[in-house]
């Protein structure tokens, strides 16, 4: 089966953040594992995933199982597992299996996933410096870069349109046959909303009747719809996005992000997948909470305090950042905070001169983008990762930090909220700044809960994002359109 990827920036366009790392790390992936057999669900989570049709029931669009707090493995429900029922509307692959043991045989499935990108020469305001209009491999995986005629958020690309129609026609045309279906099958994977390469894109895609999986990676959301070019976003809602949206099978990252999205459109089916993120269960990364990071260039001197903190993410308003600064300044500790990470300058010179403002300056380290290679190591340093973000489907940045150790804090929010509350991993507050300073208060005193976050984090995200696990579910996505 082949599927091609559209979106609108891929790496090394790292400027947009965590959807270009996730997008290249799910490619990367269904590459890596291509030709493998992956482990499916026992018999009777089989049996639990089923669920009835859309028609006439908002609530059946998906039954959608919670990750638990003891997960120890989520794997493949293959479509033709669930009672033989194919017109079972889309099943959630997501499944806390307690005790760490599933139930019954488990059923075999076979990643035959071809992958294809295609994408833009965006980066930020510029264009990567690459080759537009000829494939080439990114890290083992096929990318076509074509250019863009506008250099803003809507990222209009003719050129990759025609290349869309041009793959669609000619596999159309010479489809290569497959043992297990008899003929091969195309789909398309759209990624992020609210662009004309993802909205048009679909449309070519429902002009030639190819199925679209889209991740609306945080587009489809009550806050993101109020925030920026309101009028633009609800012309081309009512124009032409509803109908498009409807004819999706829409891929949600994380429970939050498929209720936001269930207020906001009714699909043909939606399941909740996480993420893969950047150094879950990579030794290399693991260790990084033994090993001290080099001072980085763009720095300034690190304040020395007893408790520290980091932020690590895209610097823009939906961060929450003011919240948090204001939060700090009610906040009498010995306490320092890391700000990693770009944005527009002048947003970011506005939040320089709010922290003058609140006399906290001197407790706060700018120190720019970081790169991957230096990013566990300088979040394994830090006491507490914080985002007090206004909305967030999923928040690679939590995975990452947990990855290495590093307890979390987070509003309610931030789709990975939930998970982290259950299993224990952090703290949770609301975006009310006297609640965010007595919540960091808490995590500050609570040195013990740290400690245990600290020695067992590692494991628990190791197992409950293993990328196999993930991939597998993915698979059986793109089988069961």
């Amino acid at each position: 089966m082949k599927i091609i990827h559209i979106i609108a920036a891929y790496k090394p366009a790292f400027i947009y953040g965590g959807p270009t790392m996730s997008v290249a790390k799910l490619c990367e992936a269904l590459g890596e594992f291509r030709g493998l057999e992956v482990r499916g669900l026992g018999v009777r989570e089989a049996e639990a995933l089923s669920c009835g049709g859309v028609e006439g029931n908002e609530n059946n669009v998906e039954s959608s199982s919670r990750l638990g707090v003891e997960m120890a493995e989520v794997e493949l429900l293959r479509r033709k597992g669930v009672e033989g029922n194919e017109n079972n509307v889309e099943s959630s692959s997501r499944l806390g299996v307690e005790n760490g043991s599933s139930s019954g045989g488990g059923v075999e499935a076979f990643n035959d996933i071809d992958v294809e990108v295609l994408t833009t020469t965006a980066n930020g305001k510029t264009e990567l410096a690459v080759v537009a209009g000829e494939r080439q491999l990114v890290d083992g995986v096929g990318v076509t870069y074509f250019r863009r005629l506008t250099k803003d958020h809507t990222h209009f690309s003719p050129a990759l349109l025609r290349g869309l129609r041009r793959e669609i026609l000619r596999y159309k045309k010479n489809p290569p046959p497959t043992p297990s279906k008899g003929g091969h099958t195309l789909a398309i994977h759209i990624h992020a909303w609210w662009n004309l390469v993802s909205i048009l894109s679909c449309w070519v895609a429902k002009w030639y009747q190819v199925p679209v999986v889209l991740s609306p990676r945080g587009m489809l959301t009550d806050y993101t719809l109020g925030n920026r070019n309101v009028g633009f976003k609800s012309i081309i809602h009512w124009l032409i996005g509803k109908r498009l949206l409807r004819y999706c099978h829409i891929h949600a990252t994380s429970e939050k992000e498929k209720e936001d999205i269930l207020k906001f459109i009714k699909p043909k089916s939606i399941t909740v997948i996480a993420n893969l993120v950047e150094g879950v269960g990579r030794s290399e990364y693991q260790e990084a909470k033994k090993q001290t990071t080099p001072q980085l260039s763009n720095s300034t001197t690190q304040p020395t305090s007893s408790f520290k903190l980091i932020f690590l993410s895209r610097i823009e308003e939906k961060k929450g950042l003011e919240l948090l600064f204001d939060a700090l300044a009610k906040f009498d500790a010995d306490w320092s905070l890391t700000i990693a990470g770009s944005g527009e300058q002048g947003y970011v010179d506005g939040l320089a001169v709010r922290v003058e403002g609140l006399g906290i300056s001197d407790r706060i380290n700018w120190v720019g983008h970081v790169k991957n290679e230096d990013k566990f190591k300088l979040l394994a340093e830090h006491d507490l990762m914080v985002l007090t973000s206004y909305n967030e489907n999923f928040a690679n940045v939590v995975i990452e930090s947990l990855s290495v150790g590093t307890a979390v804090l987070l509003s309610d929010q931030v789709g990975l909220a939930n998970y982290v509350e259950v299993n224990k991993l952090g703290w949770i507050t609301t975006l009310n700044t006297a609640i965010i300073a007595n919540t960091i208060r808490q995590a500050y005193d609570d040195k013990e809960k740290r400690s245990g976050i600290r020695a067992t984090a590692t494991e628990i995200i190791s197992r409950d994002y293993n990328t196999k696990n993930l991939i597998s579910q993915y698979c059986d996505l793109y089988h069961s359109i």
